[in-house]
Formats: structure tokens, sequence, C-alpha cells
């Protein structure tokens, strides 16, 4: 009866999150407000209906009552974050809410699945971070004065992966967190949106010549901090957002051109330079020469992909642990052979659809610094989702970079909830100042 149960839900989770993808593309169709809200609310419904089958699943798998407490405290903390949101944020983005809670659902789905104790600490973790940046967009909404001061944006980022490039911990192979009274957080993570901000302000003032070679200095550093402690999938993230923020901002398609010729350059000479990322490219090329050793993650990598198919084995039913750092990197390998290929494309998709409605705030943002922010913030968040599947999938070498609100780890769960409580607090901002026009009109 438990195998009928589990084998039922693999398909049944699989229709309920492509119903959950559909709405998050009709969603856009609409531009009656109640139209949307019933999107939006239909939402909700799928996702608790996700997250409770899943853990029924769970439970009758372990036996582990734990996991019905740990399921019940998710469920209370979903249901409290998306009213009181509501109620706090009147013209907040609710489409943006709801994917910030699906993408999350999935990644406790799957660490309760992996490690009982890591999805546990991911969820003391998610608490926190949802507390700690509840009154962003409040702050985003009244504080215009964050846009004068870029040089705090601009040396503090720099000081930050300083001290990770002279004192931080070694990871596989690259420095990449500092430890403080036995914690560890990872700087970059939250350096990346101090960068784009000190581009923003920095372009929202001027974009003359003088003011681009300053700007593409101080990216520069960042970046060769970066390549110095070899944290190079964060050195790539930095590079790119540098260059189409510039051109965005500037509209100027030589800067385009030249900026990505140099990064292309930049690939080569690292090649050489650097040891782990010769392993990972000689393990991108070839991962079956060296089974057992370079190539063994990304072929159990491609071995999970390939043996979950299009509807997945189901929880429990794959191997996942056999793929190294499984709950960080490569858990997408987990959801598609666990979940099955539909399931981890439609939450690509969700990745997807939040980006779009990135990009439509930063396209509606009159101030140049709010564009830009936007923008910028928006290119940080679909790079990092495409190195992260495009790593597991075999597409590009593996960068050691993690799917945000999926995968395990503190400082990449409280770095983008403060991504989209920035963007939150942009729309909020926008829609402020639309129902201002009206009421004067």
């Amino acid at each position: 009866m438990i195998n009928l149960m589990i084998d039922a839900s693999r398909y049944l989770m699989i229709l309920l999150i492509a119903f959950y993808t559909y709405l998050n593309f009709r969603f856009f169709s609409f531009h009656d407000e109640m139209k949307q809200k019933k999107v939006c609310g239909r939402q909700n419904k799928v996702m608790f209906l996700i997250h409770a089958l899943a853990y029924v699943i769970i439970w009758l798998e372990t036996g582990d009552e734990r996991t019905l407490v740990f399921y019940l405290a998710q469920a209370v903390f979903f249901l409290a974050y998306l009213l009181l949101y509501r109620l706090f944020y009147r013209n907040l983005s609710r489409l943006l809410v709801n994917n910030m809670c699906m993408l999350l659902t999935v990644g406790f789905i799957m660490l309760t699945r992996l490690s009982f104790e890591r999805a546990t600490r991911q969820f003391l973790v998610v608490v926190a971070a949802a507390l700690v940046t509840w009154i962003i967009p409040f702050i985003i909404d009244r504080v215009w004065q964050l846009s004068k001061i870029p040089w705090v944006y601009g040396a503090g980022g720099i000081l930050l992966l300083g001290a990770v490039c002279v004192i931080g911990t070694n990871s596989y192979g690259a420095q990449l967190s500092l430890d403080i009274g036995g914690y560890s957080f990872q700087p970059s993570e939250f350096v990346k949106i101090s960068y784009v901000f000190f581009i923003a302000t920095m372009f929202y003032r001027s974009v003359s010549f003088s003011t681009v070679m300053t700007v593409s200095a101080v990216a520069a550093v960042h970046v060769l901090i970066l390549v110095a402690s070899r944290d190079l999938g964060s050195a790539f993230i930095f590079f790119l957002v540098y260059v189409f923020m510039l051109f965005v901002a500037t509209g100027k398609w030589r800067y385009l051109m030249t900026g990505l010729g140099a990064g292309v350059l930049a690939s080569l000479l690292a090649y050489p330079l650097f040891g782990h990322v010769r392993t990972r490219v000689q393990a991108w090329r070839n991962p079956w020469a060296d089974i057992a050793g370079k190539g063994y993650q990304i072929t159990q990598s491609l071995f999970a992909i390939g043996t979950g198919g299009w509807f997945g084995m189901g929880l429990y039913r794959g191997m996942p642990g056999k793929i190294p750092v499984v709950e960080k990197d490569f858990i997408f390998s987990a959801i598609s052979e666990e979940l099955g290929g539909i399931f981890a494309l439609c939450v690509l998709l969700i990745c997807l659809g939040c980006f779009l409605q990135f990009m439509m705030i930063a396209s509606q943002m009159q101030a140049v610094f709010y564009k830009l922010i936007a923008f910028g913030l928006g290119m940080i968040y679909i790079i990092q989702v495409f190195l992260t599947v495009g790593g597991v999938t075999k597409f590009i070498p593996s960068t050691g970079v993690t799917l945000p609100f999926v995968s395990y780890g503190g400082s990449s769960i409280l770095s983008t909830f403060i991504i989209f409580a920035i963007l939150q607090g942009l729309y909020i901002l926008k829609r402020n100042e639309e129902e201002e026009d009206e009421y004067e009109g």
C-alpha cells in the first residue's frame, strides 16, 4: 500500500507543480488585479498541497514522528509569512512572495529527505532571515539616501573580500568563508549586493568615460580578489553583472562586446594558472575518463538525472547521497532523480518567472538608480541559477554555486532573502507612486 502511495505521489506532485508553474506565467497575462489575486490564491493552495503530500511520504518512509512536527512548523511559518507580508505591505507583489515560498518548500522537502539535521538548521536560518529582512521594503520605500554613499558600498565590499582572501577558510580548493565565534559565513554572498549598489550609485550620477573607468577599476579589484581567493564562480558572477549593468547604463554595445571578450580571455588565462580549474574543466570535458576520481561528482549527477527520467523514482527511491555535496551545489540532481525531470524543469521555470518579474520591475522604475539596482540584482539571481543548473547537467564546468532558496547554506539563504526583499521594496515603491498619481489626478 505504501509503495502504491509513493508511486501515485510522484505523478500527483508533478501535476501540482506543473499547474503552479502554469499559474506563474498565466499571472502575467492578467491586468485585472482581482484576477491576479485569484491566481496567487490558487498558487498558495497548490504549494501547501505539494508540501503536505511530500511530508506524508517522508513520514511513511521513515516512520520518524519528528518529520510531522517539522512539517507543522514549516506550514505555520509559511502561512504566517504570507499573511503578515500581505498585512504590512498592501501593495506587495504576491507572485514574488509565492515563488519564494514555493522554492523554499522544494528545498525543505529535499533537505529533509537528505539530512533531517541540516533541514532543521536551514529552517532556523530561513525564519531568522525572514525576520531580519522584513523591514527592507519599508526602508527602500523611504530612504533615498541609499544613493548617496557609493564608496561605502565599494570600500566595504573590497575589505570584506580581502579579509576572506587573507584569513578565510579553505573549502574545495577555494577560500570562501570567514569563521567568527564558531559560526561560518560567506561574505561574497553579501558583497554581491553592495557591489550592485556601488555600480548603481556611480552610474546614477554619471556615465562619462572617467566614471566608467573608475567603476571598472573598482569592479576589477572585486573580481581579482575573488580570483586570488580561487572563488571563480563568484568572480564570474561579479564580472558578468558589471558588464551587463555597464551596457544598460550606457547603452553602448562596444562596452558589452569588449567586456565579454575580456571575460573569454580571462577564462583562458585562468585554466593554466589554477589547478582546481583544470580539474573541473577536465571533469567537464570527459568525466568518464576518471569516473572514480575527478569525474566522480559529475558522473554521479548525470547518473541521477538519467535514472530519474521525466517522472522520477519517488522520494527515498533514488540514491542522491552518492553525489558529493549534493545538498549544496548538486541539489538539482537530487530533485531530478527522485521527483523527476518535469518537476525539476518546473522549478527552473519558477526561477525564470522570478527573473522576468525582476526585469519588469527594472523596466518600470523611473529613477536610474532604482532601475540599475533591480536589473543588477536580477542578473545576479539568474546567473547563479544558470551556473548551478549548467554545472550539474554538464552544460558548463561546475562552479560550486548554490541554487537560490533551494540549496543548503545560511549565507546563500540570507543574501537571497535580501535580494528578494529589495526587489519587493522597489515594486511597492512603484505601486505607491502610481496610487499617489491617480489620487492627485
